[in-house]
């Protein structure tokens, strides 16, 4: 006996959201509760370390400090991807787990300029990559990427 499961992106989207968000969340106070800010722990030798760093400033620098100015730029691009694939998202899981990667990191760091008037980064691959980051960070260049490669997957099929 099979069951008739109906796709509901929306619930998709949401739940994943929530734990991309709860996972950014929870490693955030995991690591303002063990750290004072600046302090660095190796996590693997010459490769990754958790660095305490609280941010003002948008990805790798970009758009100053103006807290109020990102996180209106993160809205708008999230109605922006809302908008961009929102046919995508009515019938692709895939395009579904991205956003919600995406919403899910957005929020978490717009939540820490809110509340903290800076976002949380500690995720360090020194000598590797230029930026510290943070787990919702990773959920939205994840989602970023998925999304891409849902793209070139719909463009093969057309």
């Amino acid at each position: 006996m099979s069951r008739n499961r109906t796709f509901n992106p929306t619930a998709l989207i949401a739940v994943i959201a929530i734990l991309a968000f709860a996972a950014d969340q929870w490693t955030k106070h995991l690591v303002t509760s063990s750290f004072l800010p600046g302090e660095s722990r190796i996590v693997i030798p010459r490769l990754l370390r958790w660095t305490y760093e609280r941010n003002v400033h948008g990805a790798f620098g970009l758009f100053g400090s103006n807290g109020a100015l990102l996180i209106a730029l993160a809205c708008i691009v999230l109605v922006v991807f809302w908008l961009s694939f929102r046919d995508a998202i009515a019938t692709s899981r895939l395009v579904c787990v991205a956003f919600g990667l995406i919403a899910g990191g957005a929020i978490g760091n717009i939540v820490d300029r809110v509340h903290l008037g800076y976002v949380v980064d500690f995720v360090d691959f020194y000598h590797v990559w230029p930026d510290i980051f943070n787990v919702g960070d990773s959920c939205i260049t994840v989602g970023v990427a998925l999304l891409l490669l849902s793209s070139l997957a719909a463009r093969r099929r057309a």
